[in-house]
This record gives structure tokens, C-alpha cells and sequence, in this order.
């Protein structure tokens, strides 16, 4: 059997309801207004966009999605082997760090 990808993993644990969302998570959802229906939406219709697998803290990988508001949102995750999906942050990407969604600026 394939190695599951990332957002494969992460798609299976939001479609359960099983994940949650880290404090720091909390404090940026509500700092960029994003609601949790428009993190589960980017998950479960997003793409894997930078895997880190050799994170010391533990594999994440950042996955980029729209929101039911349309609003391109980027969304950091770990623990996909556990019971829960750890959502680490959330965030709308815009400049100076992302020139669009899908490209971070050197």
C-alpha cells in the first residue's frame, strides 16, 4: 500500500472531526477572521503546498486552500499519525512574504 500524502491524511481526520486547533491557532483565526468552517473547507478542497518532514518538532506540512468566503488561507498542520490533526496556524497569505497564494517572495 502507497505512503498516504499529507493532505490525504489531513482531508480523513477533518472529515471526523478529529482535529484541533492549537492556541496560537485560536489567536490568528481571530486576528485574520477566519472562521473553522473556512479551515475545514481549505483542507478538504486545498493542496499540499510546502511538506516538512524533517521538522524537529515533528512532520507539518502547510497546505493552501480557499475558505467558504472564496479567501485563499494557509494552514500549517501536524500529528497526522495521531489521533487528532494538530492545526499549528492559520493565516491569509499576503505580501511581503507571499506574492500570491501559492508563491513565497525570496
Amino acid at each position: 500500500m502507497d505512503k498516504k500524502s499529507y493532505i490525504e491524511l489531513a482531508r480523513e481526520k477533518v472529515e471526523k472531526k478529529c482535529f484541533y486547533l492549537s492556541h496560537h491557532a485560536q489567536i490568528e483565526r481571530g486576528k485574520e477572521k477566519i472562521r473553522v468552517d473556512d479551515i475545514v473547507s481549505a483542507i478538504l478542497n486545498g493542496r499540499e503546498l510546502e511538506p516538512y518532514p524533517d521538522d524537529p518538532r515533528g512532520e507539518s506540512c502547510l497546505i493552501v486552500g480557499q475558505g467558504l468566503d472564496l479567501r485563499w488561507i494557509h494552514i500549517l498542520c501536524g500529528n497526522f499519525h495521531g489521533k487528532d490533526l494538530l492545526i499549528i496556524t492559520v493565516y491569509i497569505p499576503k505580501s511581503p512574504k507571499w506574492e500570491d497564494p501559492f508563491t513565497r517572495r525570496e
